[in-house]
C-alpha cells in the first residue's frame, strides 16, 4: 500500500501547473478505458440472460426468465441492486478519496488498486458457473455484480474529481469535459462492437455464447490497458489543484445536499440517465424487433450517432458561449424526447427502415454531444463556487453525488426496463419495446422541467 503522509505534509505546491493538452489527453484515456469496461455489465446484462426471441435463443436459460413477485425479473434486480450498492459506495469512496494523502496522489492510488478487478469482474458476470438454468448462476451473478460494482466506484469517482483539479479556470473544465466526452464516446460505441465481433466470430464456425464471451474478454483487455494509462503516468501532484480537507462524510454531505441550485441540476440528470439507458438497454430490441433489422444494426446506429456527434463538439461549445449551458441542455432534452417518440412508432414509417434507423442516429448526435460535454462541466462550476463561497475543495463528494444520481438513474432503469419487456419482447408482439421508448420519452419531458428550475450565472 502507498504510504501517507503526516497529517502536516502538504500534498503539493499550493500553485500548480496548468496541465497542457497532452497530459489532458493522457487523462482521457481513462475514461475510455472504464466507459469500455462498464459497457457489458451497464447495458448487455438484460441482453444475456434475456436475450431477444427471434425463432432459437440467442443464448440458453441461465436464469429464471419469467416474473418475479408479478412484475419484476431475477436480471433486473440483480442488475438493480448492484447499481443501488455502487450509489451506496460512491460517496463513501469520495470522502475517503478527498481526505486521503497517498504520496503518489490521492486520486492515482484508487485508479492503479481498482483497475483489475474493475475489469475482471466485468467479464467474470458473462461466465455463468453452470451451462444451464440453476440457482448457482442466480448466486454467481449476484455475487460477480455485487464486486464488479464496488471495484467501479472505486476507480470512477476519484476519476471523476479529477477532472474539476486538473481544470483550473472555466475553460479549462470545457475542454476537459469535451475530451472526457470524446473518449467516453469512443468506448461506448467500442463496446457495441461486441454484436459485430460476436456476429464475425459466428460466421466462423463459433457457438453463440463462446463468440459473445471472447468478443467480451478482448474488449475488457483493451479497456484494462487504456485504464492504467492516468494511474501509471499521470503526474497529479504537479497539475492537480488539490486541498486535502478534514471535514467530515456527514458535514461534507450536509454542504452539497445544501445547494439548491445543485439539487435542480441532480434531479434533471436523474431522468437524463432514465432516459439514456433505456435507449442503451433497449438499442437492439428496437433495431431487431422495431426495424426489423439484424443485431449488428445495433452497432452501426451507435457508430454513426457517436460519431456524428464528434463534429458536433465545437458547435455544441460554440453554443454554450452564445446560449449558455443551461438554454442548451433544455433543447438538447426536448430534442432526444422527440426522437424517443419516433423509435416507438418505428413500425408505421414509411420507406427504408435501415435508412431510417441511420437517419434517427445522425439526429441523436446533437442531444448525445450537449449530454455528454456540459454535466461534467456544470458539476465542476458548482465545485469552484463552493470553493469560492466556503473555501472548502469538495471535489470527490460532488462527483460522488451525481454519481449516485445517476446509478440511481441507471437502477431504476434496469429494474423497470425488463419488466416494461414482459408486456411483450417478440415480432408478433412488440408492445413492451414499444412502451420502453414512450416511457424514455416522459423521462426526457420531465428532465426538461427540472432543468428549468436551475439558475446559470
Amino acid at each position: 500500500m502507498a504510504k501517507r503522509l503526516p497529517l502536516q505534509t502538504p500534498l503539493q505546491a499550493l500553485s500548480p501547473e496548468r496541465p497542457p493538452l497532452r497530459v489532458l489527453l493522457l487523462y482521457a484515456v481513462g475514461q475510455l478505458g472504464w466507459s469500455l469496461a462498464s459497457f457489458a455489465a451497464g447495458n448487455l446484462m438484460v441482453y444475456f440472460y434475456m436475450p431477444p426471441e427471434q425463432g432459437t435463443p440467442v443464448f440458453p436459460s441461465f436464469i429464471y426468465q419469467g416474473a418475479v413477485l408479478g412484475v419484476f425479473t431475477l436480471v433486473g434486480v440483480v442488475s438493480a441492486g448492484g447499481r443501488i450498492l455502487d450509489g451506496l459506495v460512491d460517496p463513501l469512496v469520495a470522502n475517503w478519496s478527498d481526505r486521503s494523502r497517498f504520496t503518489i496522489g490521492k486520486r492515482r492510488w484508487f485508479l492503479l488498486v481498482g483497475a483489475l478487478p474493475f475489469a475482471a469482474f466485468a467479464t467474470l458476470i458473462f461466465f455463468p458457473a453452470d451451462h444451464a438454468e440453476s440457482a448457482g448462476n442466480f448466486l454467481w451473478l449476484m455475487v460477480c455484480t455485487a464486486l464488479y460494482y464496488f471495484f467501479f466506484a472505486f476507480y470512477v469517482i476519484p476519476y471523476n474529481a479529477l477532472m474539476a483539479e486538473l481544470g483550473h479556470t472555466p475553460k479549462d473544465r470545457m475542454l476537459i469535459s469535451t475530451l472526457v466526452s470524446v473518449t467516453w464516446a469512443l468506448g461506448f460505441v467500442a463496446g457495441n462492437s461486441v454484436f459485430a465481433i460476436q456476429g464475425w466470430m459466428e460466421s466462423q464456425g463459433k457457438p453463440s455464447i463462446q463468440a459473445f464471451q471472447q468478443s467480451l474478454v478482448l474488449l475488457h483487455g483493451i479497456a484494462l490497458v487504456c485504464m492504467l494509462m492516468p494511474a501509471l503516468f499521470l503526474k497529479e501532484n504537479r497539475y492537480a489543484r488539490q486541498v486535502t480537507g478534514d471535514h467530515s462524510f456527514r458535514e461534507a454531505l450536509r454542504t452539497i445536499v445544501g445547494n439548491r441550485n445543485f439539487r435542480w441540476f441532480l434531479g434533471s440528470f436523474l431522468l437524463y440517465w432514465l432516459a439514456l439507458t433505456f435507449i442503451q438497454l433497449g438499442m437492439v430490441y428496437y433495431a431487431t424487433l422495431l426495424f426489423q433489422l439484424d443485431k449488428e444494426a445495433a452497432f452501426t446506429f451507435s457508430l454513426v450517432s457517436f460519431l456524428s456527434s464528434f463534429v458536433l463538439y465545437v458547435p455544441v461549445n460554440l453554443l454554450v458561449q452564445k446560449w449558455g449551458k443551461r438554454r442548451t441542455m433544455l433543447a438538447a432534452y426536448v430534442l432526444f424526447g422527440v426522437l424517443f417518440g419516433v423509435v416507438a412508432f418505428a413500425g408505421l414509417l414509411p420507406g427504408s427502415r435501415e435508412a431510417f434507423l441511420y437517419a434517427l442516429g445522425i439526429a441523436a448526435a446533437a442531444p448525445l454531444a450537449v449530454f455528454g460535454i456540459l454535466p461534467n462541466a456544470l458539476v465542476g462550476d458548482e465545485i469552484a463556487k463552493e470553493e469560492q463561497q466556503s473555501g472548502k475543495q469538495l471535489s470527490g463528494m460532488f462527483y460522488g453525488l451525481t454519481a449516485f444520481t445517476m446509478k440511481i438513474g441507471i437502477s431504476l432503469a434496469n429494474l423497470v426496463f425488463p419488466s416494461l419487456l414482459l408486456l411483450g419482447k417478440s415480432n408478433e408482439n412488440p408492445m413492451g419495446v414499444q412502451a420502453t421508448a414512450l416511457v424514455a420519452l416522459l423521462f426526457c419531458a420531465a428532465g426538461w422541467y427540472s432543468f428549468r428550475r436551475y439558475k446559470e450565472d
